[in-house]
């Protein structure tokens, strides 16, 4: 087995609160795989939380909670050698931010670590319709090294609940973190 990974997940404002909340309780239940897990969330992902959600259950998970301002955060520096960062739902301003190298705040700082120390960035994007400038920041994230996974459900496991539809986006971010977890595959036999 390989070494356990470090994990940033990064909550914004886009709707899809389901996304991150269906990540957050996977890497609960994936604790051998995960050595570490840091939350960090916007103040606009909170509120799209309570309201998409109904909760504020944000609150209630075991992991390093760190304040979007909070740039003595461990993984606002390469150093602390976190593997990867998932930013669930990814709103277009904060790709907008990443893609021009500004780091205003921890969620900005923490992806332009993440890029420059060559690890692993999964953008889960679920704007639509694209824009010209949303394709150009899709590219220039891609171009630098990050992965756009656009929150797309798939439907071949035939879903049948709006959760069993979103963890077919959350199957596909965890796999694309290297993590393993038993889920559907097609035409897997």
């Amino acid at each position: 087995m390989s070494k356990k990974k470090k994990i940033i997940v990064a909550i914004t404002g886009a709707s899809g609160s389901i996304y991150a909340k269906l990540l957050l309780d996977n890497l609960q239940k994936l604790s051998d795989q995960v050595d570490k897990v840091g939350i960090v969330m916007s103040d606009n992902a909170k509120e799209v939380w309570r309201f998409e959600l109904g909760n504020t259950d944000y609150d209630q998970y075991s992991f390093d909670n760190y304040h979007k301002m909070d740039f003595n955060a461990p993984f606002a520096s390469g150093s602390a050698k976190y593997d990867t960062m998932i930013i669930v739902p990814c709103s277009m301003g904060t790709l907008g931010r990443i893609a021009h190298g500004i780091s205003n705040d921890l969620i900005s700082r923490a992806a332009d670590v993440i890029l420059k120390e060559r690890r692993k960035l999964i953008a889960v994007v679920r704007d639509t319709p694209f824009s010209l400038i949303h394709i150009n920041n899709l590219k220039a994230i891609t171009e630098a090294g990050g992965i756009i996974c656009p929150a797309n459900p798939s439907f071949y496991s035939l879903p049948k609940t709006i959760e069993e539809v979103a963890q077919t986006v959350v199957d596909r971010v965890i796999d694309l973190a290297g993590l393993e977890k038993d889920s559907y595959r097609w035409n897997d036999i």
